[in-house]
């Protein structure tokens, strides 16, 4: 049966994977995206099937969320699936950063990473629930568990982000919600592309004993997994996709 799936930041990398891989199964994909509209068109124009289609907001902005998560529900004909993959890597060494800094870079991330993606879970909850139940879907990192040192508000809202689905599922579960957690190390994305190339390159993939780096699709494969109903009972499951780079 297709359902309606609403994938934020899906306008490239992990969130263009996810809403192909929705649509490759027969669902009908809402393509989120903040600023880069005409990514997000290419990432529409080539998902198979129908019904897909766009929903633009910015997620520090709570009413933005509404708007979009309403817009996806309706233009679906109904949700069943929310991935909150969206968010924002801004580098703030706490030793080199200018105090007024520090205040804007984890304002905006926690406002985009972990209280965006809390918002729009919240909204999506009456569309959800009309649908007899469904499945919302956190896209976290490993970096909530090793630290990021070098973007320690990223780190943080990540790991707020894994309490609060776990919080969520128990919450959620009496109403047939399942909310599952997949927390990815590197990716092979445009957003990773400069330590990937750099001269940290071979450091970070050999992190790994597979000696490389997920691919976007690999991380798309377990939010697939998250959101079906085969995963209902594993509602609280964080699902680690590192490569064994980090063990906890």
């Amino acid at each position: 049966m297709s359902r309606g799936v609403l994938v934020t930041g899906a306008s490239r990398g992990i969130g263009a994977a996810v809403a192909r891989a929705f649509a490759e199964q027969g669902d009908r994909v809402a393509v989120h995206y903040g600023q880069s509209r005409g990514a997000a068109e290419k990432v529409l124009a080539d998902l198979p099937g129908d019904g897909h289609l766009l929903v633009q907001a910015d997620l520090a902005d709570a009413d933005a969320v509404r708007r979009a998560v309403d817009e996806a529900a309706e233009g679906l004909g109904g949700l069943d699936v929310l991935v909150n993959n969206a968010g924002v890597f801004l580098a703030h060494p706490p030793l080199t950063t200018s105090y007024d800094d520090w205040q804007r870079l984890w304002s905006q991330t926690i406002a985009t990473n972990l209280t965006g993606a809390a918002n729009a879970t919240f909204c999506a909850l009456p569309h959800l629930v009309s649908r007899g139940g469904g499945a919302v879907v956190n896209v976290s990192s490993r970096g909530a568990f090793r630290g990021e040192p070098e973007c320690p508000a990223y780190g943080a809202s990540k790991a707020g982000l894994n309490a609060f689905g776990q919080s969520m599922a128990q919450a959620l579960a009496p109403h047939g919600i399942a909310v599952g957690t997949v927390a990815p190390g590197f990716v092979e994305t445009d957003m990773a592309a400069e330590v990937l190339d750099g001269p940290r390159g071979d450091e970070v993939r050999g992190q790994s004993p597979t000696g490389r780096v997920a691919r976007p699709e690999e991380v798309a494969a377990a939010v697939l997994w998250l959101a079906s109903p085969e995963a209902r009972f594993s509602t609280g499951t964080i699902i680690d996709v590192n490569g064994a780079s980090y063990l906890r």
